[in-house]
């Protein structure tokens, strides 16, 4: 018999359509999508003091407004930002004994709130600008290396997860692997999901699984809301760093757009997503919720499965939501062990990186150019070197310290040679961009 061939677009849907799929199936993949982003979402308010139940519906409703202001084009989901730690603890570091400072932690969200805005100003200025003029500070030797850089960041965490029991961490990587190579149907498009459900069943029969904190949490509540409060020193500690972190927004919105083959730089549109990742941050500051941020976990589901569907994230959304108001349910969450979350991180943080060497591929960055080698050189060593040492501190005055993480010190020199240095012939939606043709796809 020949082979059958069914044609999908590029980006609207991936491999697999997910209204062909079902409902059920729908539901499992955005299940799936909400314990890729679990882990590093509650870590941010375990670090900083803020609610885990607030930050998971701060999760939620603020993907749900991405998706509104990007016309439900994107497959995005907004977690914690880990780039604002920084400023949380400039602003209101804990107290000695651990605890989270009360008193001063609605300043950082006063901070964070203004953040949020300056990512609307900048959606303002690519509208006025138009997004050729403003692409051009970002072509993809730019944002390519920002991309690898992201991957390459976030492993020793894998690593230092995994660490925790090698067992349960190889075979959770283990099942993810041979369920995406050689698994059929549904099994093929939830890896990670099963992943984490077979390494937890061998961890409980290990005895590495504590359910101590189910035990003790409550079966409902409501998520507690904090109103912020303003002041001009949390304010200036906290907004420069937006200016970083739209950098790696951008970063973000290339990987999704190299995951899927859809340039959603161009439509939606930067400003767009701008606007909604912004809009979103400024929610979730106003009651009490961390910043917003597109995750890279939740991009690497994307490369794994093949699903693009932006459905499926409004459901992992919906999911976040409502887990927020089941306090003992997420605690559940939290008894996975860690090395299991290293061992689905090990494969996610790996694609991340390898969607950004894919990204400059499919651009055709000439590495024969001098120049080119420069930027990616320098946004490379820039990146890991500076996040090794924890980040740049910039004492600016007695009274004002900025802190730059590795990533944003990348981003801003990448941004920056590739300004001054002669040979800049990027044009966006050139020939070598990601292309929107339809693809032939054997079954």
């Amino acid at each position: 018999m020949g082979e059958k061939k069914k044609q999908f677009q590029v980006g609207e849907v991936g491999l697999y359509d997910a209204r062909q799929l079902g409902v059920p199936k729908m539901l499992v993949l955005g299940v799936q999508h909400t314990f890729a982003m679990f882990g590093a979402t509650i870590l941010v308010p375990i670090l900083t003091g803020l609610s885990v139940s607030t930050t998971l519906l701060m999760a939620g409703l603020g993907t749900l407004l991405f998706h509104l202001i990007t016309k439900g084009k994107v497959p995005a989901f907004l977690g914690s930002s880990f780039a604002f730690l920084g400023g949380y603890s400039a602003v209101a570091p804990k107290l000695a004994d651990g605890a989270a400072n009360t008193e001063l932690l609605p300043y950082a969200c006063g901070g964070v709130l203004v953040a949020g805005l300056v990512y609307v100003l900048m959606s303002g200025l690519i509208s006025l600008f138009g997004i050729r003029k403003i692409m051009r500070f970002f072509p993809p030797v730019v944002t390519g290396p920002i991309i690898i850089s992201i991957g390459l960041i976030l492993a020793p965490t894998a690593i230092s997860n995994a660490s925790q029991n090698w067992l349960l961490a190889i075979i959770a990587l283990a099942v993810i692997i041979v369920c995406n190579i050689w698994g059929k149907g549904m099994v093929k498009i939830v890896p990670i999901l099963l992943g984490i459900l077979v390494s937890y069943v061998v961890a409980i029969l290990m005895g590495e699984v504590n359910f101590e904190a189910i035990n003790s949490a409550r079966v409902f509540a409501m998520a507690p809301i904090t109103l912020p409060k303003f002041s001009v020193s949390a304010i200036i500690t906290i907004m420069p760093i937006a200016l970083a972190t739209m950098m790696e927004h951008i970063g973000d919105m290339a990987a999704i757009s190299a995951t899927t083959g859809r340039n959603y730089l161009s439509d939606p549109g930067l400003h767009r997503t701008l606007l909604g990742d912004g809009l979103a941050t400024t929610f979730s500051a106003m009651f009490g919720g961390p910043a917003n941020t597109t995750y890279g976990e939740n991009t690497g589901v994307l490369a794994l499965t093949k699903v693009y569907d932006p459905r499926v994230m409004r459901i992992a959304a919906l999911a976040a939501i409502l887990l927020s108001f089941f306090p003992k349910f997420g605690a559940a969450i939290e008894t996975v062990p860690s090395a299991i979350i290293g061992g689905v991180s090990f494969m996610l943080y790996g694609m991340i990186s390898a969607i950004g060497i894919r990204n400059v591929v499919e651009n055709k960055v000439d590495f024969t150019q001098s120049r080119n080698l420069i930027i990616a050189a320098v946004i490379l060593v820039s990146a890991l070197g500076f996040d090794s040492i924890g980040g740049l501190t910039l004492h600016i005055t007695e009274t004002l310290t900025l802190n730059l993480s590795g990533l944003a010190i990348a981003a801003i020199a990448g941004i920056v040679l590739n300004a001054i240095i002669p040979g800049n012939d990027y044009q966006f939606g050139g020939e070598n961009n990601p292309k929107h043709e339809p693809i032939i796809i054997e079954e």
